[in-house]
């Protein structure tokens, strides 16, 4: 069971689908035009249909399949969603003479979907077209100074419309809304941490029988919070390959082995720092970096799953997100058509691996409760995203031995105070970056040429957008001062205020 969000093309349809989760209630994103039996399949018990750039009387403009609407599911939509459920029930919607965009507040608003809210309503705008007659029964549950029509309510009782934005930071009371509709729609609210854990664990022993499989750790969230479930669902089936390519944080070896511990003997710890770093000498291109590590890496792991290939390893065990598959339009599972957005992508064809993805229906935030509920220690459990290809793209250059430990001692330096003052998990990913310029400087009475070092630290809900951490200057003075202090190579430091765009969050 579950509530079907349909995708008209809207910026905020993912953070729908998490606003949902986030209620307790299992959410699937669909196309806005996927077929009725699509949509059945999924046992829904209520529809969401997104908002969308385009305009409903477009004749090019995406619709649900015929039929879809007089199943006699509950329904909300959503900005476009909300125009089309006017149209289509017979109502009206026109080019607004003015576009509402941005905060607004709704000057009445009335009826079960905002049941519970008082006070001052803000809400987040995004439209130009506007529902000008109601189809026949209907009626208007909120209004606001630029719009009279910004919500509406079908006679069923369990149909609705909003002009706004729910599911955004902006519309404070939005999650109210929302769960106002869930319980309109009577979608049961089961959808918890440890549901979730006791269903995978289950799923994992179906699937997997007696057969063993095969798992890359790359330090991180998803993959270490992914080792742990599979070592509870079938123990020493498990073998998971860490591979220290020498180009990780300060400790973070260290701090892996001691995190996945309870695996035992079913971790296996590869050193490849010389293969890593002698690969990448000379190379100075980011991309040209990229496709070394990846393809270092492969040839590292390659050698592992042939070992455990030729002892019947039949599974081939992946982190693979609910984003993921939504980016890639879905895709079942095949064997060895390893998706290249993960470490393992490009092994051989004649590495024969049936894909198992336990997490590819989770978001992130979902994935870190299973962590903490398998005890994954709280540093990794919280840790930011770090890239496939760790340090190597945060040394704008050649990569050297000495210029890693350079960086890593500076790094160190910079995520241990944010943790300190409580930053941590403020912001959504920081790092060090060590550029190939030389500034002076004056050490004693001497002058000096040493490393400049940016500081990048951003916040963000889906990474794919981000806004430079507005970090205490004070923070910023302490750390720049601990880093020149302790790690003499650098002569300055600097902080980076660039958002994304137009900038990328790594520098590489």
């Amino acid at each position: 069971m579950s509530v079907v969000i349909l995708d008209f093309g809207s910026q905020y349809t993912r953070l729908i689908a998490r606003r949902v989760r986030e209620l307790r209630a299992y959410s699937v994103i669909l196309p806005g035009t996927a077929s009725l039996e699509r949509i059945r399949a999924e046992r829904p018990e209520a529809l969401i249909l997104s908002g969308g750039p385009a305009s409903v009387f477009d004749p090019a403009s995406p619709k649900p399949a015929p039929g879809v609407l007089e199943q006699g599911w509950p329904v909300l939509g959503i900005c476009y969603g909300m125009q089309y459920l006017a149209q289509h029930f017979g109502g009206r919607v026109e080019r607004g003479g003015r576009r509402e965009y941005g905060k607004a507040l709704l000057t009445f608003c009335q009826g079960p979907l905002f049941a519970g809210i008082e006070g001052e309503v803000q809400v987040w705008m995004s439209h130009s077209d506007a529902v000008t007659l109601l189809p026949e029964g209907w009626q208007v549950v909120a209004r606001t100074e630029e719009n009279p029509i910004a919500a509406i309510a079908a006679p069923d009782g369990r149909t609705f419309g909003v002009q706004f934005h729910p599911e955004v930071a902006h519309s404070p009371k939005g999650m109210q809304v929302l769960e106002n509709f869930l319980e309109l729609a009577g979608v049961r609210r089961d959808w918890t941490p440890e549901h979730t854990l006791e269903a995978l664990t289950a799923e994992i022993r179906n699937k997997v029988g007696q057969e063993r499989v095969l798992l890359a750790v790359s330090g991180g969230v998803d993959s270490s919070t992914l080792a742990l479930l599979l070592h509870r669902a079938i123990g020493d089936q498990l073998t998971a390959v860490f591979v220290d390519h020498g180009l990780l944080r300060l400790g973070e070896r260290q701090e892996v082995e001691q995190a996945l511990r309870p695996l035992g003997p079913a971790l296996r710890v590869v050193e490849a720092s010389e293969q890593f770093l002698g690969a990448l000498e000379g190379v100075v291109d980011p991309e040209e970096k990229r496709r070394v590590v990846g393809r270092e890496f492969i040839r590292v792991f390659e050698r592992e799953a042939r070992t455990l290939s030729a002892q019947g390893c039949r599974w081939l065990a992946q982190g693979t997100l609910y984003p993921d598959v939504i980016e890639s339009a879905g895709g079942g599972v095949g064997s060895a058509n390893i998706k290249s957005h993960h470490n393992v992508g490009g092994l051989p064809p004649d590495l024969q691996f049936e894909l198992l993805e336990p997490f590819r229906h989770l978001f992130k935030d979902e994935v870190r409760e299973l962590a903490l509920l398998l005890g994954l220690p709280e540093p990794i459990r919280r840790r930011h995203p770090f890239p496939g290809p760790g340090l190597a793209i945060r040394i704008l250059g050649e990569v050297t031995p000495e210029r890693l430990e350079v960086l890593r001692r500076a790094d160190d330096i910079f995520i241990s105070a944010l943790r300190d003052w409580n930053l941590y998990d403020q912001v959504s990913q920081a790092a060090a970056i060590l550029t190939p310029l030389q500034s002076v400087g004056v050490v004693g009475d001497e002058r000096s040429y040493g490393y400049v070092l940016a500081l990048r630290a951003v916040t963000t809900v889906d990474f794919m957008t981000a806004d430079w951490a507005r970090l205490p200057l004070e923070f910023l003075d302490e750390v720049a001062r601990k880093i020149t202090r302790q790690v003499p190579e650098v002569g300055r430091v600097v902080y980076d205020i660039t958002s994304k765009p137009p900038a990328t969050i790594e520098w590489e």
